[in-house]
C-alpha cells in the first residue's frame, strides 16, 4: 500500500511539473506573439529633426520599409502593418513636414523631394538598415526611387500603391499643378491653396470609392490636422512645385528598372483621380519582373482593400531574395 501511494504522489508531482512546463511555454509563446505583432511608435534624430516611425516584427526577419504620400502619413498604413509584420520586419516613417515628425517651416528647411530622400536616406543609415524591400505611395514613390538609386544593392523588391513613374499615368487632376510649374507666380501659387484644403482631402479619399463606409473618418480627420498647423499651406504648396523635378527624373527611374530589374508588385487602384491605370502598366514595359494588380477603388486603396493587397503583397514577398 506504501509503494502504490508514493506511485501515485510521484505521479501527481510529475503531471504537475507537466502542467507547469506547459503553463510556462503558452505563455512564453503568447508573449512572443504579442511582441512579434505589436506595433512600437519610435523617433529618431536624423539631421537634426525628429524623424517619428512606426516599427513593428521580428527585427532578424527581411525589412520593408514603406514610404507614405501626400497628405497623409505612417498612419496610411496601420492596418496593413498587422498583416506583415507576422512575418516581416516592418517600417514605416513620417516625412518631414508630415505627420508626428518635424515640420520646420518652409524658410527653415528645404521642401524638395531631393531632401525628402536625403533624409530618408539618413533614416535608413541611422538604424543600419542593409537590405530592404520598399513599399512607396504617391510622394512615396519619388522619394523611395531616389532612395534606389542612391542604394540599387540594398533594394530587395519594390511595391508600387499608386505610385507613378511615368507621365502617362498623370490624369488631367495635374493640369493646375503644371501651369504653376511652367508659371510659378503668385497668382498661380494661391490658386493652389485649395489643394489643401479639407475638402480636396475627403474626395482624394472617397473619389473613386464603390462603398464609402469603408473609409475611416480619423484617415482624412488626421490627415487635416496636420494639414492645417501654421505655416503647412508653404510647405505643401514648396513640394507641389518641386514634383516637376519628379517628372524630369522619369527617364532615370525607368532606366533603372530596366538596369536592375527588380521584383516590383503593382497595387493599384483604377478609380485614382490623380494616377492612372496606365501608369501602372507602363511598368511592365521596362522591368520584366513587373506584375500589375488593379483593384476597384480610388487613390487610398489600403482603407477599403487592405486583406486582398496585403495578401498580394505576402505572396509577392515570400518570393524576394532574402
Amino acid at each position: 500500500m506504501k509503494t502504490i501511494h508514493m506511485s501515485l504522489i510521484m505521479l501527481t508531482l510529475s503531471i504537475s511539473s507537466l502542467n507547469s512546463q506547459l503553463s510556462a511555454q503558452t505563455k512564453n509563446s503568447k508573449k512572443q506573439t504579442m511582441e512579434t505583432n505589436s506595433v512600437y511608435y519610435r523617433n529618431i534624430k536624423v539631421k537634426g529633426l525628429n524623424i517619428f516611425y512606426r516599427e513593428a516584427g521580428p527585427k532578424e526577419a527581411p525589412t520593408i520599409l514603406l514610404l507614405h504620400g501626400y497628405p497623409t502619413s505612417s498612419h496610411m498604413f496601420r492596418n496593413l502593418i498587422p498583416i506583415l509584420s507576422k512575418q516581416y520586419h516592418v517600417i514605416a516613417p513620417d516625412l518631414p513636414g508630415f505627420g508626428y515628425s518635424d515640420a520646420p517651416a518652409h524658410d527653415q528647411f528645404e521642401y524638395t523631394f531631393d531632401n525628402l530622400a536625403n533624409t530618408m536616406q539618413s533614416f535608413i543609415d541611422e538604424l543600419g538598415l542593409k537590405r530592404f524591400a520598399i513599399y512607396v505611395f504617391d510622394y512615396g514613390a519619388p522619394t523611395g526611387y531616389r532612395l534606389a538609386l542612391a542604394n540599387p544593392e540594398k533594394i530587395t523588391g519594390i511595391i508600387s500603391q499608386n505610385g507613378n513613374a511615368y507621365e502617362e499615368g498623370l490624369s488631367t487632376g495635374w493640369n493646375p499643378i503644371q501651369k504653376y510649374w511652367q508659371n510659378p507666380t503668385q497668382e498661380n501659387r494661391d490658386a493652389l491653396k485649395e489643394f489643401v484644403s479639407k475638402e480636396a482631402t475627403w474626395y482624394q479619399y472617397h473619389e473613386g470609392v464603390a462603398d464609402p463606409s469603408l473609409i475611416a473618418p480619423e484617415s482624412y480627420t488626421l490627415d487635416q490636422h496636420f494639414l492645417d498647423r501654421p505655416g503647412n499651406i508653404d510647405i505643401q504648396l514648396d513640394l507641389l512645385l518641386n514634383y516637376r523635378t519628379n517628372v524630369a527624373l522619369y527617364p532615370k527611374f525607368q532606366s533603372y528598372f530596366r538596369e536592375y530589374k527588380p521584383k516590383l508588385l503593382a497595387v493599384w487602384g483604377n478609380k485614382d483621380p490623380f494616377f492612372l491605370p496606365a501608369g501602372a502598366e507602363a511598368y511592365k514595359r521596362d522591368d520584366p519582373n513587373a506584375t500589375v494588380k488593379f483593384y476597384n477603388t480610388g487613390h487610398f486603396a489600403l482603407e477599403t482593400n487592405v486583406a486582398e493587397i496585403g495578401n498580394d503583397i505576402l505572396n509577392f514577398l515570400a518570393e524576394l531574395p532574402k
